[in-house]
């Protein structure tokens, strides 16, 4: 390696350029829990036979693992109880607080349609909605600390993605009632595409990430908790909890995700974020459908492709990223 080569490579701007493809690996690798999220609480939703109970299951069970992590820790106690204080103060804007509600839509749709549409079709028509909320925000910079703006590669890797998710959900669309189906998950991929950024200002704000996503569950389990109490009360479902242990893991596959993707959308920006996780949800969706049938549904080779022109959108996207970040560090 020459000199030149050698101090480019030391600067921070070198260090940025090889840091995004590690960041898009892991995010891809982080991107594979959001299918196993969404097999275990659609059948969550299937045993119970409503998808406002599977997702108050799966929100139950992370909030649990959070709680005893927090209170475990004299300093992430302290953090916490420091929450109401930073909310009266204003110090961000208030809707970072609900990002927990984002949360609450995906796994309520996962609840109520995962089992029905099969995992693939499921994850793909949430991954359509978080691409188009990932690169808005991006642009209008929400959440990050530098705009992106419009330009080809960008526009050019998130139509990739929505080309990808119609590719994989052709297969299913064979009545009308299975487009409607997809419509809840479009819509809860549009919040989701944001949620990262809200609990990363809540991190920030705190001063820990653990913090962040146990307020994140609690949100979650808030809303999700009192629509159901609600329902009940008006005779409008029965509620049991579920008989297999494997069922509960919905919420701490959702906690994982959720902290890695918080981490990740530091280095990587919403959109790149949005795009490296649907080539991992894309992979992990039919790895689910090949390997254990009975969670997900028969796997066509548009399924494969559709993966495929997933993966090439995001490398599309990530070259010209890698390149405005050593830019503006120089």
């Amino acid at each position: 390696m020459s000199d030149t080569e050698q101090s480019s490579a030391k600067t921070p701007g070198g260090k940025k350029a090889i840091a995004v493809p590690l960041l898009f690996i892991a995010t891809v690798l982080a991107g594979m829990l959001s299918p196993m999220q969404s097999a275990v609480n659609g059948q969550v939703g299937k045993e119970l036979g409503d998808g406002n109970a599977s997702a108050v299951v799966s929100f139950g069970s992370g909030l649990v693992v959070m709680a005893v992590i927090i209170l475990a820790r004299r300093s992430t106690r302290r953090q916490f109880a420091s929450i109401p204080g930073k909310i009266r103060s204003r110090s961000i804007p208030w809707w970072n607080w609900l990002a927990g509600c984002c949360g609450a839509m995906v796994v309520f749709s996962e609840g109520a349609t995962a089992s029905i549409l099969g995992v693939a079709t499921f994850q793909t028509a949430l991954i359509s909605g978080m691409v188009i909320s990932g690169l808005l925000c991006d642009r209008f910079g929400i959440g990050v600390d530098v705009k992106q703006p419009f330009n080809v590669p960008r526009i050019l890797g998130a139509l990739l993605a929505i080309a990808a998710t119609v590719l994989v959900v052709l297969p299913s669309w064979q009545a009308p009632s299975m487009i409607a189906l997809v419509i809840l998950p479009f819509l809860a991929g549009l919040l989701a595409g944001w949620q990262p950024a809200g609990n990363d200002a809540v991190a920030r704000q705190t001063g820990s990430m653990l913090v962040s996503i146990t307020w994140n569950f609690i949100v979650g389990f808030c809303v999700l908790g009192a629509v159901l109490v609600v329902r009940i009360l008006l005779g409008g479902v029965k509620f049991h909890l579920p008989t297999t242990w494997w069922m509960y893991l919905g919420g701490p596959l959702g906690l994982l995700s959720i902290a890695l993707m918080a981490l990740l959308v530091r280095g990587l920006g919403l959109l790149l974020l949005g795009l490296a996780s649907t080539a991992g949800q894309l992979i992990g969706s039919v790895l689910i459908d090949l390997l254990v049938p009975a969670l997900g549904s028969h796997v066509y080779m548009v399924t494969v492709l559709g993966a495929l022109v997933a993966l090439v959108g995001a490398g599309i996207a990530m070259v010209p990223s890698a390149k405005k970040e050593e830019t503006i560090e120089r």
